[in-house]
């Protein structure tokens, strides 16, 4: 006689979930259409007046015009938004209680969480993606229409800056879904993510001077220094501040993945 065949979640299984879960919630398709609405508004009305700020620079201002950055300047406020994104893939199952189903079912808790990790990192790629070569291509067309020096995509420097852009944007969620894990609120995790890309900022001179180092990797200032194609003396190497503060992403998922192994939920 036969023995029954035993079923296994894998991590396919997992990750099938995961999405059938993502593309159920309403709150999921209202966040990316903010995403694409709110983005592309702000690169929009960012670009209207660029061509005023152009006419009224300084000749040393004019050098360092950089009409790629300019259009791409929508990532503060689209980091904020794919961040809500990446903070509901894991606050909504906890406040509604599905966390325990959804346990039930994937037993193996780190498989879990590699789903959550790997889908919101798919989807924030193509949606971070699709927003920055979108801002910059309306950004160049309102430069054009101003009579205002633009880029192109075939320019040096100026595809890998605009690629570079959804990474980031996806690096944010990321690092929101970390936050998520670890605080399990969504209040919690949106305090944290905003305290994260604006507050430590905008109050970085007040640090000592032995931690100024950190911001040539910290998210929004060197980390986003990929989106220029002038060469900024304060972060000569965009790429590699962009890849550190990805290590730190992934440091925030570690302790997220040993906190969740060791909940009881």
């Amino acid at each position: 006689m036969t023995a029954p065949a035993v079923s296994r979640t894998t991590f396919a299984h997992a990750l099938r979930a995961e999405w059938v879960k993502f593309r159920t919630l309403r709150s999921s398709w209202y966040t990316l259409a903010c995403l694409g609405f709110v983005g592309l508004g702000v690169a929009a009305l960012s670009m209207s007046a660029a061509g005023a700020e152009y006419a009224d620079a300084t000749p040393a201002e004019r050098l360092e015009w950089d009409p790629t950055a300019l259009s791409l300047r929508t990532y503060l406020v689209a980091q904020l938004i794919i961040g809500v994104l990446g903070i509901l893939v894991v606050t909504s199952e906890y406040a509604t209680g599905l966390m325990r189903t959804s346990l039930a079912a994937t037993p193996r808790r780190h498989r879990l969480l590699a789903a959550k990790a790997v889908l919101v990192a798919a989807v924030a790629v193509a949606a971070g993606q699709v927003l920055m070569f979108a801002s910059f291509l309306i950004g160049q067309s309102l430069l054009a229409s101003q009579a205002t020096p633009n880029a192109g995509l075939g320019d040096p420097g100026v595809l890998p800056a605009v690629a570079g852009g959804g990474l980031y944007l996806a690096a944010i969620a990321l690092l929101a879904t970390g936050l998520a894990v670890i605080l399990r609120a969504t209040a919690g995790a949106l305090a944290t993510l905003v305290g994260v890309i604006f507050l430590v900022p905008a109050l970085s001179n007040l640090f000592p001077a032995w931690t100024q180092g950190l911001f040539d990797f910290w998210p929004s200032i060197g980390g986003a220094a990929v989106m220029s194609t002038v060469p900024d003396p304060d972060h000569p190497h965009p790429w590699l501040n962009l890849g550190v503060m990805c290590l730190g992403v992934a440091a925030v998922l570690v302790a997220a993945f040993v906190l969740f192994r060791r909940r009881d939920v």
